[in-house]
């Protein structure tokens, strides 16, 4: 993980975070820089971030919200003071509402990110400094430090092209805490259709089917859905799983509920999300388990394995050029 500290100085009432990356600083400027690139990293696992507005020089001011995977937004503004590029950028970070003005139940602070080049790339350091120390308290009691660890920590991806990041890798599993499990796999294929390959029965049948000689009977999709296969003709091989559909937002992200048809076992949270470079989408699926046994018992399914079959059907029969 690139993030190498975050320290709290109730003192200087300041939280700071140093991360380190193997990429010139030229790129880890035009990743904050950029409002595009800015949405892939800022936000914590399942809480990805929409900049709506991005006016970068001194007096400018951005506008952002970050979606829970219930669709709750939480909205944040930066108020631009200063602009030094490549190496500086400071600033007035406030919670807001939803038209993008500040909420004042929440103390403004003052956020400097720095950006300097290193032996081996680049190092980023976000100074985040609150007025008083009820305020810093405030927001490291809402969990800003570990957020922020985890927003920083996705920045690897924006850095290195699409393909030089995940090309040949194939089905990659994170454990990124007790509940929550990051899977990513790129998919050499446009966004829609990568989309559509996961909300269209017809396509759905020709690559959800795990190892071979098993079959998807029963497709349903749309606010509820229902999976069913079989391996050949044989009945009593025969289980799915079923969910609803927390959230839609075409074609870059969908949440779903999922438990297995038949038991009394635990539901999980999924949290599909694409993005799409050059022809290439990288998936990744952020899967919420409600404790660690469950999440180890899944994994130790061979979850992974059989993912990584699927996708790969995927790219053969649905993506393949004709």
């Amino acid at each position: 993980m690139p993030v190498t500290s975050v320290t709290t100085d109730p003192e200087a009432l300041t939280m700071t975070l140093v991360a380190d990356f193997p990429a010139p600083v030229e790129r880890l400027w035009g990743a904050f820089t950029d409002p595009r690139k800015l949405e892939r990293f800022w936000g914590p696992p399942g809480y990805p971030a929409t900049f709506g507005t991005y006016d970068l020089r001194p007096g400018g001011v951005s506008h952002y919200w970050m979606t829970s995977p219930q669709g709750q937004r939480f909205h944040g503004r930066w108020d631009f003071v200063e602009v030094e590029e490549p190496h500086r950028i400071v600033v007035l970070d406030s919670f807001a509402d939803a038209d993008g003005e500040v909420d004042p139940s929440i103390p403004t602070g003052r956020m400097t990110f720095l950006f300097e080049s290193t032996p081996d790339g680049s190092r980023f350091t976000a100074v985040s400094a609150s007025p008083t120390a009820e305020a810093l308290e405030q927001v490291l009691a809402m969990g800003q430090a570990e957020g922020m660890r985890q927003s920083i920590d996705q920045l690897d991806a924006v850095l290195q092209d699409l393909r030089a990041y995940a090309q040949g890798k194939g089905t990659r599993t994170e454990l990124l805490d007790d509940q929550h499990v990051r899977i990513t796999r790129l998919v050499e294929g446009p966004r829609d259709l990568v989309w559509r390959a996961h909300h269209e029965p017809a396509l759905l049948k020709q690559w959800l089917l795990g190892p071979d000689g098993w079959q998807l009977i029963e497709c349903e999709v749309g606010d509820t859905y229902r999976y069913v296969w079989q391996q050949g003709e044989d009945a009593a091989t025969r289980f799915g799983f079923e969910g609803e559909t927390v959230l839609s937002e075409p074609a870059w992200r969908a949440v779903t509920t999922e438990r297995m048809l038949g038991t009394d076992g635990p539901t999980t949270l999924n949290d599909l999300q694409l993005y799409e470079e050059d022809g290439a989408t990288l998936l990744t699926l952020l899967i919420e388990y409600p404790d660690k046994d469950t999440r180890d018992m899944i994994l130790a399914t061979g979850m992974t394995d059989g993912m990584e079959t699927s996708y790969a059907r995927l790219e053969q029969a649905v993506l393949a050029p004709a």
